[in-house]
């Protein structure tokens, strides 16, 4: 059972490397609509299936009601809803502001903020490994976004801002769920329906409606269907079944798994500049996570 939720959890992070490549060849719709949209597809696909769970079980029949899917300690609603709604919309946000291959690998600094997050719990220990990890994430981000040097691209701040506000809540959000291990899986269907509706108020407050076009209608379906659908039902179950250690290691291998996308469909261009900053990134990344590969 543990090695079946650790490989269900592992398909989140395959799913995770198309979401910037998805999020660009959705055209130049808003990031908040962006997020509307795509969640809505989530929140559909997963009442569709708890639906029939419900009618198989005869549900109906038996008295129970479809409202106890939405009954949800608050604490449960305010993490899931945060997490899902806020990075999402600092996601979107980013890659439509900054070059995408540069935001996406500023946006994977969560798995090393993970591993530092998670060393301030109760009953764990900063380690010098940990600075030195934190450390190396740092050069690589100076290097991604600087050019090499501490000269910041002024033309380019909101999208990198954005793209490191996605690091810090993601990892947040993964942290402190673990305190919530109790609440079932399905409540992510709940917090995407949630999520989808804050998304469209904000769209409709701040932003101009851009449909997509064509094809870009199949990368919106796309992303709500797997990246932003599928995946946190995945890594979910991840989470609370499996081995938490191994996909937090798997988790280092999508920002080369999603920056290696973007540079295969000509999304971004390949180069020195991009491939030492993945290493510094990636590799400060294992290095923080040390206990994971060499326990003690």
């Amino acid at each position: 059972m543990r090695l079946r939720a650790t490989a269900i959890g592992a398909t989140a992070i395959v799913l995770w490397s198309t979401l910037a490549l998805l999020t660009t060849a959705t055209g130049a719709v808003p990031p908040f609509q962006l997020t509307a949209l795509t969640f809505s597809i989530a929140f559909a696909a997963a009442v569709s299936v708890s639906l029939v769970r419900w009618l198989r079980s005869g549900g109906g029949a038996r008295g129970a009601s479809l409202v106890r899917w939405f009954r949800w300690p608050w604490r449960a609603w305010a993490l899931g809803v945060g997490g899902l709604f806020g990075y999402h919309s600092f996601y979107f946000l980013a890659l439509r502001s900054a070059p995408p291959a540069k935001a996406n690998l500023l946006n994977y600094l969560w798995p090393l903020l993970i591993v530092l997050f998670a060393a301030l719990l109760p009953g764990e220990r900063l380690r010098w490994w940990h600075v030195c990890g934190a450390l190396a994430g740092l050069a690589g981000t100076i290097l991604l976004v600087g050019g090499g040097s501490l000269a910041f691209p002024v033309e380019y701040a909101t999208g990198y801002v954005a793209a490191l506000a996605c690091a810090v809540i993601w990892a947040a959000y993964s942290v402190l769920s673990r305190r919530l291990a109790h609440v079932p899986t399905e409540a992510v269907g709940a917090f995407c329906g949630a999520t989808a509706l804050l998304a469209a108020g904000a769209h409709l407050a701040f932003e101009w409606t851009v449909w997509p076009q064509g094809g870009q209608w199949l990368a919106v379906a796309a992303m709500g269907a797997g990246p932003v659908g599928l995946a946190f039902f995945a890594w979910d179950v991840g989470m609370k079944r499996g081995d938490i250690r191994v996909l937090g290691a798997c988790a280092y291998l999508t920002p080369l798994l999603s920056t290696g996308l973007l540079v295969l469909f000509g999304r971004a261009e390949p180069g020195w500049l991009l491939f030492g900053a993945g290493l510094l990134i990636s590799g400060g990344a294992v290095l923080a996570s040390r206990e994971l590969w060499q326990p003690r």
